[in-house]
């Protein structure tokens, strides 16, 4: 049972130079996942060395259980590793399994950057990486302008994308170009959330 398609939603790729501002300053971003108000698991960024060589390992860990009887219904693990070098993606491995189907990756950029949303130069790509499988995906994507998004820090300003195509997903990005939040539509219709802890 695909609930969320979420092999298909947390992973794209496109060669552009990175915004050396977009790499946070303390080295992580953590969200809360959540579905209908509840919390349903985490996904999180852990960036280590240099800016003109770093590595990005990814996490997501999620849970979907039927309230009274606490059974999980759906469940999504990924992890990737991917390394930077020069502004640009060197290579990519990731190992995941959803809900019970598993898939490893280790592959060169095929010229795209990858679809783990932490870089907000995926905004300005038509072509994004599966960072599941490695298959490359065409996307639009609208600016919608400036909003205030809610984290479990309080408000913050960002500026609001609608991804479409071959990946759907609302993102905001902060003043850094760092991931603020994240949208999009569950395969039964219920909305998915990433909320910034």
């Amino acid at each position: 049972m695909r609930l969320f398609g979420l092999a298909v939603g947390l992973a794209v790729a496109l060669a552009a130079p990175v915004n050396a501002l977009s790499i946070p300053s303390n080295g992580s971003l953590s969200f809360d996942v959540v579905r209908k108000g509840k919390d349903i698991g985490d996904h999180s960024y852990q960036f280590s060395g240099a800016k003109s060589a770093f590595t990005v390992k990814v996490a997501t860990d999620i849970a979907v259980k039927v309230p009274l009887i606490r059974a999980t219904v759906y469940s999504f693990k990924h992890a990737s590793i991917e390394q930077w070098k020069g502004g640009a993606l060197q290579q990519i491995s990731s190992e995941t399994n959803d809900d019970g189907e598993p898939h490893q990756l280790k592959t060169a950029s095929k010229g795209a950057l990858p679809a783990s949303l932490w870089n907000d130069d995926i905004v300005r790509s038509g072509q994004l990486m599966n960072t599941i499988d490695g298959t490359l995906m065409n996307v639009r994507v609208a600016d919608l302008g400036n909003e205030t998004v809610t984290t479990k820090r309080g408000a913050i300003a960002a500026h609001h994308y609608r991804m479409s195509g071959d990946l759907a997903r609302d993102l905001w990005y902060d003043a850094d170009g760092n991931l603020a939040q994240v949208a999009f539509k569950a395969d039964d219709g219920s909305t998915v959330m990433y909320i910034r802890k």
